[in-house]
């Protein structure tokens, strides 16, 4: 691992670069699977927590920047916030023939020279500065820190829509971060869905459970709170995997019958899927690949109506939705999704659409045309056939064993 304000690397093919390694969500699972097609990819990112890294990252070219040094860097890294966009920077001009950039921060910030082909693989645009309100309301307890938060949120908005602007290509998540990338900055993204690995938990021939399943970090935007208030007032059991800084106050309020098991490992997570009712899934999420992974166990998902749940989860075949945030409304839909008798292989092909292949197949081929495009406007410049350069850039990202 490289960590150096002034750090100048080699020419590279293709180079990653993602906001920070230091919670292992789903963001970090896109980016670990660029790096299980390609493990010799270099990766910068502004801060990393060894201890909690996935199995992609251990061992990885991983190039990240001063704020590693930062006192307690991995548990309080969003207050930090407003260094993020120099610490990209201080990377300096990044020499390469193509740039993938994870962001839903300020990785977007990161500099290539004009010959790099730029794409930016965007989760979510900032949400504590385009959705300042109801994330800060959820992050930040005191109301005094928030109102200084709010005063330097124009500036960076700014800040953030401009850097947005330089990449060549922005990809969406899903088709609900499309449109908010098209609200804030202006922009008309493509979308590639996340690659979901399908095989990390499995299908298994086994008696359904008493439970409904909870996965999430417990952080406020999350909803989890509709789901412990429903079950809660239900009085049926519902099991909770993960945590968070949320995690207290719904604890605080959750009945006898809501299980907290905090961390577990993914063996312990397939058991618990495999014989679920349903996942409950109470928020609005960019895409959401918990919903897909379980799917892919072949269980059914309960998901609030609203953004990347509407794309992947399928009314009355591979799920239920409710459109209402109250608690009644979810227990209403946990009542309808106990009266259907699910089928699981139609469950299971559904979430088959969303594989790490069809993924890779359309990121590699984007980023081959974007190369390619760039280099023949460079051609056009100085007169060389834009014909054979499209061929050569083009055929050059066909494996993504020729990334290096």
């Amino acid at each position: 691992m490289s960590s150096s304000p002034h750090f100048k690397p080699s020419v590279s093919k293709l180079v990653l670069a993602h906001d920070y390694l230091i919670q292992m969500g789903g963001a970090e699972r896109v980016v670990a699977s660029m790096l299980r097609r390609q493990p010799n990819l270099p990766l910068y990112t502004s801060a990393v927590r060894e201890d909690s890294l996935l199995p992609e990252f251990q061992g990885a070219d991983l190039r990240v920047s001063w704020m590693q040094r930062l006192p307690r860097i991995t548990t309080c890294f969003k207050r930090y916030f407003p260094l993020y966009p120099q610490a990209f920077r201080s990377f300096g001009v990044i020499e390469a023939e193509a740039a993938w950039v994870s962001a839903s921060a300020f990785a977007k910030c990161m500099r290539f020279s004009p010959s790099t082909a730029s794409v930016l693989y965007c989760h979510s645009p900032t949400r504590f500065l385009w959705e300042c309100d109801t994330y800060l309301r959820s992050e930040i307890r005191s109301k005094l820190r928030r109102g200084v938060v709010r005063t330097m949120v124009p500036a960076l908005r700014g800040l953030d829509r401009s850097a947005t602007s330089k990449f060549d290509v922005v990809v969406a998540n899903s088709q609900a971060v499309k449109r908010r990338i098209r609200n804030n900055y202006q922009v008309e993204a493509k979308v590639i869905h996340p690659p979901v690995d399908l095989q990390r938990f499995t299908a298994r021939q086994q008696s359904v459970g008493d439970y409904h399943l909870v996965l999430s970090r417990l952080v406020g935007y999350k909803a989890i709170d509709r789901a412990v208030a429903a079950f809660s007032a239900m009085g049926k059991r519902l099991v909770i995997i993960g945590e968070g800084p949320d995690g207290p106050r719904l604890r605080a309020m959750a009945g006898p019958t809501v299980e907290f098991l905090g961390k577990v490992t993914d063996e312990e997570v397939n058991h618990w899927v495999a014989s679920c009712r349903a996942l409950v899934f109470p928020g609005e999420e960019d895409f959401g690949i918990a919903p897909v992974e379980v799917q892919a166990a072949g269980r059914p998902v309960i998901a609030f109506g609203k953004g990347g749940a509407l794309e992947t989860v399928v009314e009355g075949e591979t799920g239920c939705f409710f459109h209402d945030p109250a608690p009644e409304a979810l227990a209403e839909a946990v009542r309808r999704c106990e009266s259907i008798e699910w089928q699981p292989a139609r469950i299971i092909q559904n979430a088959q659409r969303f594989s790490e292949e069809e993924f890779h197949r359309q990121t590699l081929r984007l980023i081959a045309e974007v190369t390619a495009d760039k280099a023949a406007r460079r051609a056009e410049r100085v007169g060389v056939s834009t014909s054979s350069m499209r061929r050569t850039a083009v055929g050059s990202y066909s494996s993504p064993h020729d990334l290096a």
